[in-house]
């Protein structure tokens, strides 16, 4: 009997450097296939350039996963290759998938700089290029002395890379495109080209690149046991390439590869089409719903509730669509900050974990806190995920008609024993929502396990009419006698305290 999925991303921006952390994913592995997670997208396991400081997404050797002596460490800042393969093996031990964090778009921190001639772009318009040439020094041979070639003996210089932003000749940080190079066409539109986004732009038109970028995916798979890919900037990287990669892989593993892309745009139409062009080969993180449960949380009210679900991929696309809250880009502090009002949290993920529409992707941050920046956890985030392994089943019935007022139903299956829900919010006033859970559940009581309303007998056409506090949300359940009531409440209180 399947249960409903739940990817947790397994970080937050700020975890402490301490080596620690493929430990502390180890030991949380049964709790959290217990709290229903059942993928993990781990964090950047590579060498990155700020050595045991990098979090994961200023690439220097993807091949050194915590194994070799360079950047000034060995392990990185969540550990050794041999607890990373060990935390794998946990995971896997008790039924939750692992999911790599890819990151092909850029490199950073070359081991020798060479003299190269270039052009340069306009900061504004990567459309605009001055056809002169000038001769550069730039930072592009990547030649990983500490590792000598162990896995692999590619070495990248300048002919592997388009463009680069630091020329030691001119350190005023222009854009400089390396002479005879071009920007790959497949990709976003942002600044006329967004093919660069930061460090040496990896050139995946080159043969041998995509060859040296499949060889590395094949790596990864078979030192590690992942089960699929969290991928990078996608926007930034040849759409046919991406497609190209994912293909060669599966092919040659005969594995699924569930893989998401992280497309980072508000604009709906932007993601479909790329998921067109992708040919549907991977999933897409729906970033429109985040900033609409953003600017739903900073509204004080004003936002339409009943068009919250409006243009984004969990209405458009629900089967290729990940949906998240918040994640380690848009905390505090971060370049892509939004970071969702606290008071809304368990809104959104009532919505996400509970529909059935896309992945819910938890972050850690909101399930663990994140104590550098001193923010708590979502006190009923583990609750909601314990609702969404159980109860969270059957055809769901919308019921986003009003501009303050909204919720949704799971009418439950024969499969999964007491299934089905009513959930409720509200941004503003108190209110209620008369809502279809069935015939099935004609005659019984819902009891409410979060708003403290009383239990809502459904009538004889299945329905009931449900209540909800200002500003707040509610829960409903079916139930049918008082000790089963007993237990569900008491397993909320213990999963309060997760």
């Amino acid at each position: 009997m399947e249960k409903n999925e739940i990817m947790l991303q397994g970080f937050e921006w700020n975890l402490p450097a301490d080596g620690k952390h493929w430990k502390r994913l180890s030991s949380r592995a049964l709790s959290l296939r217990l709290a229903g997670v059942t993928s993990i997208w781990l964090p950047p396991a590579y060498k990155g350039f700020k050595g045991r400081d990098e979090v994961g997404y200023a690439v220097y050797d993807p091949y050194d996963l915590g194994e070799f002596n360079q950047c000034g460490t060995v392990r990185t800042k969540y550990g050794t290759v041999r607890q990373y393969q060990h935390t794998i093996r946990m995971l896997h031990r008790f039924g939750i998938k692992a999911l790599s964090d890819m990151v092909m778009n850029h490199r950073v921190g070359a081991d020798e700089a060479e003299s190269v001639k270039t052009h340069v772009v306009s900061p504004t318009n990567r459309l605009e290029i001055q056809p002169e040439t000038q001769d550069s020094i730039l930072y592009t041979k990547f030649t990983f002395p500490g590792r000598n070639g162990r896995y692999s003996d590619f070495q990248w210089d300048s002919h592997c890379f388009t463009a680069v932003e630091y020329d030691k000749n001119d350190p005023d940080h222009h854009l400089f495109l390396i002479d005879g190079k071009s920007f790959s066409q497949d990709v976003d539109g942002e600044l006329g080209n967004y093919d660069y986004l930061l460090g040496c732009d990896v050139d995946v038109q080159q043969p041998d690149v995509k060859k040296e970028l499949i060889r590395l995916g094949l790596f990864t798979l078979r030192k590690t046991g992942v089960d699929g890919f969290r991928l990078d900037a996608v926007k930034h990287i040849s759409a046919s390439f991406m497609e190209e990669w994912l293909s060669a892989l599966r092919q040659q593993t005969g594995q699924e590869l569930f893989s998401v892309g992280e497309y980072w745009s508000s604009n709906l139409s932007l993601l479909l089409n790329y998921l067109e062009s992708v040919h549907y080969s991977m999933s897409l993180f729906d970033v429109p719903l985040h900033y609409r449960f953003y600017e739903a949380s900073r509204s004080d009210g004003s936002f339409d509730m009943g068009s919250l679900l409006n243009d984004t991929m969990t209405k458009a696309q629900p089967n290729y669509a990940v949906t998240f809250v918040d994640n380690h880009d848009t905390q505090p502090g971060q370049s892509l900050e939004s970071f969702v009002s606290g008071w809304f949290k368990a809104v959104a993920y009532g919505i996400i974990l509970l529909r059935g529409q896309g992945i819910p992707c938890v972050f850690w941050g909101d399930l663990y806190g994140m104590p550098y920046q001193q923010i708590e956890p979502v006190r009923h985030l583990p609750f909601l995920m314990h609702v969404c392994r159980k109860y969270a089943y059957g055809q769901l019935y919308d019921y986003f008609d009003h501009h303050s007022i909204v919720g949704f139903t799971r009418i439950g299956d024969r499969e999964h024993r007491g299934s089905g829900l009513a959930f409720l919010c509200s941004n503003q006033e108190d209110g209620k929502k008369r809502m279809y859970v069935g015939k099935r559940h004609a005659g019984k009581q819902f009891i409410a396990l979060h708003g403290g309303f009383p239990p809502v007998r459904i009538d004889n056409e299945g329905y009931g009419t449900f209540h909800v506090s200002g500003k707040n949300f509610s829960l409903y359940v079916p139930c049918t006698n008082s000790s089963r009531i007993r237990a569900v409440l008491h397993q909320k209180i213990k999963l309060l305290h997760f």
